[in-house]
């Protein structure tokens, strides 16, 4: 009688290889605490894992708004890279997004107060589309490799997005675009005075929407298994029938799209946070290739990737509680969110680890 062997399944492996790595991140941080400050190690690093947590209501508001745009940007990467596309292009994308949200919420106070943030946010969503599609035709028509052009399209759009700023929502003062309009500021409904936070918004609950959109789009949906089935073989898919091309442009727009709806989430929030006119690319798009690489590029996993990242970033910022600078911070998220980018790794040698038996033992079968 043969024995059964426990196996798990492919998404209790991604689970586990994105547990270790979150586990290796946090370990090679506290190293870092204990060799800054040893004195001061232990109760900083208790409050990273705190997060959130540590301010009550008003702490877990500000992880959602810090988790929002990363899980749409996380969201952006995955569904490219379940297409077989990397999709490092996310930060212009995002920025782009965000100038068309804020363009719209200053300029166009023609609209209802009721649609204006709504007409804002599609706004986003077809500027990041735009951007996204661009590398896609590259890629389709003349096969110019994606990571080369949404490179060159982040700088492109970088750039492009600050001479827009200055030519027309430009506050000469502040050196950032000037305050959308009030109708044009994403509803709260009531969140604020519930979690006593200013920064909180229906915005979370657009980003779980879009999780669980795209979710059902790659795993319940006919266009789902023919951008998946592109990724994995494209060339069974073309012997197949599937018009590889459009599905290459098809996933690069919707991937720039959710990038553009990120970028216009955070900057109609009515935070205080703006557009400023430098040359630095937006974070939240590289953050969200970590967010994408920690959830194993599964939209479930990206949501709760990203709420982690911004639970992490929130207990990074108290520790300056115990005299450890800024720079520190800076280190010990940047350093969790990198080792996030070895999960695929760990899966893989756990996979490695897992067929040796079985190949050792099909082997000592035929002998």
């Amino acid at each position: 009688m043969k024995k059964q062997k426990f196996e798990l399944s492919k998404g209790g492996k991604d689970f586990l290889a994105s547990i270790v790595a979150i586990a290796a991140g946090l370990l090679f941080g506290l190293i870092i605490l204990l060799f800054s400050n040893a004195r001061q190690a232990f109760p900083a690093f208790g409050m990273i894992l705190k997060g959130g947590f540590t301010d009550g209501l008003s702490g877990l508001a500000q992880v959602f708004y810090l988790s929002t745009p990363i899980i749409l940007t996380g969201l952006s990467v995955g569904f490219a890279f379940k297409t077989g596309l990397f999709n490092i292009g996310s930060s212009g994308q995002f920025t782009c997004g965000a100038f068309a949200a804020v363009y719209i919420g200053v300029k166009w106070t023609f609209l209802p107060g009721g649609v204006h943030w709504i007409v804002a946010l599609i706004g986003a969503l077809i500027a990041g589309a735009i951007w996204g599609m661009v590398p896609g035709i590259l890629k389709a028509v003349a096969n110019v490799n994606e990571v080369i052009t949404s490179i060159m399209m982040n700088y492109i759009g970088m750039y492009l997005v600050n001479i827009l700023i200055v030519k027309y929502v430009y506050d000469p003062i502040k050196s950032q675009s000037v305050p959308v309009a009030k109708s044009a500021i994403i509803p709260k409904l009531g969140l604020d005075k519930i979690f006593h936070s200013n920064n909180i918004n229906i915005s979370i609950f657009i980003a779980i929407l879009a999780v669980i959109l795209i979710y059902i789009v790659l795993n319940k949906t006919t266009f789902g298994y023919e951008l998946k089935a592109c990724g994995l073989s494209p060339e069974a898919s073309r012997y197949a029938g599937i018009n590889a091309k459009r599905n290459i442009i098809l996933s690069m727009t919707i991937a720039g799209a959710l990038s553009g709806l990120g970028g216009g989430l955070l900057y109609l929030a009515g935070s205080g946070k703006y557009l400023q006119v430098l040359d630095v690319l937006a974070p939240q798009g590289f953050n969200g290739i970590s967010v994408a690489l920690l959830g194993m590029s599964n939209p479930i996993g990206i949501l709760f990737a990203g709420l982690f990242i911004g639970h992490i970033t929130v207990g990074g910022n108290n520790i300056q509680l115990y005299n450890f600078v800024p720079e520190i911070v800076d280190i010990i998220i940047s350093t969790i969110i990198y080792f996030g980018a070895f999960a695929l790794l760990i899966k893989s040698l756990f996979d490695r680890f897992r067929r040796r038996p079985s190949e050792a033992a099909a082997v000592k079968e035929e002998k």
